[in-house]
């Protein structure tokens, strides 16, 4: 399944559920522990990019490598994840 149509599919689905708790439940039945730990980390890194944290500090500050906070700002910078 190339790329696209997994992502339309997921978001197709996850627009269909109605409440957090559904939305809850649908993250919790298909993610690990440690990959919802992962998503919220990334959604933290962009939060701060937005406050104009420095990259370094972000990277320190959140135990994560410099590349994982290069990619947010590079995402950033492209228009996208500006609704977190």
């Amino acid at each position: 399944m190339s790329k696209k149509p997994a992502l339309e599919k997921i978001s197709n689905f996850v627009l269909k559920l109605r409440t957090k708790g559904e939305l809850e439940d649908f993250f919790m039945g298909i993610l690990t522990p440690d990959e919802i730990e992962t998503i919220a980390t990334r959604m933290e890194i962009v939060r701060m990019l937005k406050r104009n944290i420095p990259q370094q500090k972000i990277a320190r500050q959140l135990k994560v490598g410099i590349a994982t906070v290069t990619r947010g700002s590079r995402e950033l910078k492209q228009g996208r994840l500006h609704h977190v």
